[in-house]
């Protein structure tokens, strides 16, 4: 179809040559802040007892490693001590006394000792034991690592059975952010990605993680699927709860493209108009790829060089689906004002 240069002026024609050129995609969703569960301490004895003192008693309290949670007496506990000491003793007297090796007596030191680091008595602690020989009746409990108290179920005077959670312990020095990516944008995300988050919360900073696991499994009400995300944090700024704005970079590499804007739907189709100059166009069905920000890849239909039809694309295609109605209609009732004959003077 032909359109004189005052009706494409009128209009509004504007064009773009197609050519190759770097496509990226920006993938976004929402995320939420969570625990890292690798870094959360559970607190729990392998023996019942009896809490003694609380150093620490409140939910939301930062500990430090090493820092005193609470002091417990425990009959196993107890036991427990003097038997090692019998079993140091039995072996310093059999080194004494006897010739030869002492092989029993160093198996039972051994064990003795095995099982009091089972029931959580630290390397510092059997150190005091063996220098004093002094049984301690009152044991204290130390936190594991740094962190923030999660989860409190203790109380003085308090009775715990072996394998109680007592603390729960979150270090989030490290955090995970877990974002829903919906189904179709699922083959662009990859393994180590690196993932930009926000947060209106926190509008002056931008945080930078890396995608650490994609779950297997999609949900049938939202078509999404939950990767997770991790990223450091040592600063505490990001809380386990808050909503982050997720981004992540697609890159494709350098393909030949066309404008979303170009691109009309037709059922289907995908149709461009190629400006073939001296204001003819032509409309191309074309196939493409992948979409990026603003344009599609093109794998077929228009090639590199070619010029389509980028604003106004909706008025040609009315014009010719105009012309196409005029011509069936017969002679002499096609509009001269708007569509002309390659030859005519």
């Amino acid at each position: 179809m032909n359109i004189s240069t005052e009706r494409q002026q009128l209009i509004g024609v504007r064009t773009e040559v197609i050519k190759k050129q770097p496509i990226h995609k920006m993938i976004r969703a929402v995320g939420i802040v969570d625990y890292d569960e690798s870094k959360i301490a559970h607190v729990n004895l392998k023996t019942e007892g009896w809490v003694d003192e609380l150093y620490v008693n409140y939910t939301g309290q930062y500990v430090k490693k090493g820092q005193p949670l609470f002091s417990t007496y425990g009959p196993e506990l107890v036991s427990a001590q003097k038997e090692y000491l019998l079993a140091l003793e039995t072996r310093k007297s059999i080194q004494q006394n006897t010739v030869g090796t002492d092989n029993s007596a160093k198996s039972i030191l051994e064990s003795s000792r095995r099982k009091l680091e089972i029931l959580g008595i630290r390397d510092d602690q059997i150190s005091s034991l063996e220098n004093t020989g002094m049984v301690t009746m009152y044991l204290t409990i130390y936190s594991p690592i740094d962190g923030f108290v999660i989860e409190k179920n203790i109380l003085k005077g308090h009775h715990f059975l072996p394998g109680d959670d007592l603390y729960m312990i979150a270090d989030i020095s490290n955090i995970w952010v877990l974002a829903q990516i919906y189904e179709y944008e699922l083959p662009f995300i990859k393994l180590g990605q690196e993932v930009r988050i926000s947060s209106s919360y926190i509008p002056e900073k931008t945080f930078t993680g890396t995608v650490s696991y994609i779950y297997p499994g999609i949900s049938s009400e939202t078509r999404t699927n939950k990767i997770r995300i991790e990223l450091s944090n040592p600063d505490f700024v990001l809380k386990p709860g808050m909503y982050m704005n997720v981004e992540i970079h697609v890159d494709y590499g350098t393909k030949i493209t066309v404008p979303i804007g170009a691109v009309l739907d037709a059922d289907e189709r995908k149709i461009v108009f190629v400006d073939l100059g001296d204001g003819y166009f032509e409309p191309r069905e074309i196939k493409v790829n992948v979409y990026g920000e603003g344009m599609y890849e093109v794998i077929e239909g228009v090639k590199e060089g070619e010029k389509v039809v980028t604003s106004a694309n909706f008025f040609i295609d009315s014009e010719s689906n105009l012309e196409a109605a005029l011509s069936k209609m017969g002679p002499g009732s096609k509009s001269s004002e708007s569509t002309e004959s390659p030859g005519a003077d």
